[in-house]
């Protein structure tokens, strides 16, 4: 068995020849010096330090040499190894300052940008003044009470104590879905209704007395449309069914409603009228909530809300004639009521000065935006 070669020379290897390896050095400092990116840097740490990398394969030939040359080749490939690996970590600190500043500019969020640029939603104010009116009376006790729009002519007419030859029951007025030779056995045609007041006669046919009930929905008449008429509009009535309810009730409720909605220092006036499903009847004025009556007579201060006539026309009320209890079998002995109904459009235009009713129902977001989202 032949001795250890003691007199091998690592200088005489290649690879582990001192210039050899400061060549390999010199090429992996300037393969990271190279790299523009954080991807070519990660190709060139793999080609300079991978286990394939010509300093890999360098010190891998340190273990083929003799115990006492193994010292100083080792000394040589570690200070290389250790000079590539700093340059590399180096060269990386530098790549991610480059990407952290560029992601800064190119990702950059203009916070001086209008932050509306997106305009908010609205709900439409006949929805929002239809829902503001019945709280006010589900506030005192009332129930919101819906009915169909397309609705049997006798909820629409008979039941509210309209003659058969009543001028609303003509086809100028009504719109007509089903004539009268319709297809139930009462022989009741199918109209859309043209008031919410059927409502009224289906409460007091389904519930038990006493009744408290507020009507909002929208309603369909032969009008054309221009400024104050719409053949679509939106009314809101209420019933009230109980012993012993008189015209000072429909009175107090009236006054309620209008201080409610316009203030507490609002006032309210009947005028007789005429309506078929109320007896007595009355027209209701509320005082002008703009000049609060004082433009009557006063020529220097004139009021275009109400004409300066000091009070403004709300709508129909009076208490509910007999004919319409019993029609809905209910004994008009025993009970009263009262009833009364305005248009909302109507509200509407008092209450924002709105001149043409057409804005209602052009779908025009600029009407509809400055009323906001108020729920």
């Amino acid at each position: 068995m032949s001795a250890p070669n003691k007199s091998y020379d690592p200088v005489e290897v290649e690879t582990l020849k001192p210039e050899e390896i400061e060549r390999m050095r010199d090429e992996a400092l300037a393969a990271f010096a190279a790299a523009d990116s954080l991807d070519a840097l990660h190709e060139a740490k793999v080609a300079q330090t991978g286990p394939a990398s010509p300093l890999a394969l360098a010190n891998r030939e340190i273990g083929a040499l003799p115990p006492h040359a193994k010292a100083e080749a080792g000394k040589r490939v570690g200070q290389a190894r250790g000079a590539v690996n700093k340059a590399l970590a180096a060269r990386q600190v530098e790549l991610e300052a480059e990407r952290d500043a560029r992601v800064l500019v190119e990702e950059a969020v203009d916070v001086t940008l209008p932050y509306d640029r997106v305009p908010s939603g609205a709900r439409h104010p006949l929805t929002t003044m239809m829902e503001r009116v019945a709280d006010v009376f589900v506030a005192m006790g009332y129930e919101v009470a819906e009915g169909p729009e397309a609705e049997a002519e006798w909820f629409n007419f008979d039941a509210l104590n309209f003659l058969p030859d009543h001028p609303a029951r003509q086809m100028q007025d009504t719109f007509f879905v089903q004539g009268p030779e319709g297809t139930d056995e009462s022989g009741s045609g199918v109209v859309l209704r043209t008031h919410t007041s059927p409502v009224q006669a289906r409460a007091l046919l389904d519930r038990e007395l006493p009744v408290y009930i507020v009507c909002p929905g929208r309603v369909f008449r032969t009008d054309e449309l221009d400024a104050t008429h719409t053949p679509v509009f939106h009314q809101i009535e209420l019933l009230a069914v109980d012993e012993g309810l008189t015209m000072a009730d429909l009175k107090g409720t009236l006054d309620h409603m209008v201080q409610a909605l316009f203030g507490e220092d609002m006032k309210t006036r009947l005028r007789p009228n005429f309506f078929p499903f109320t007896e007595p009847s009355a027209e209701m004025d509320m005082l002008c909530y703009v000049c609060k009556g004082e433009s009557i007579g006063n020529a220097e201060r004139p009021c275009r809300t109400c004409s300066s006539e000091g009070w403004i026309e709300l709508g129909g009320c009076g208490m509910v004639n007999p004919k319409v209890l019993t029609a809905c079998g209910v004994d008009p002995e025993k009970y009263s009521g009262f009833a009364f109904g305005f248009g909302i459009e109507r509200m509407l235009m008092f209450r924002h000065n709105v001149e043409d009713m057409r804005d209602m129902v052009e779908g025009d977001v600029r009407f509809t935006r400055p009323f906001g989202m108020e729920i």
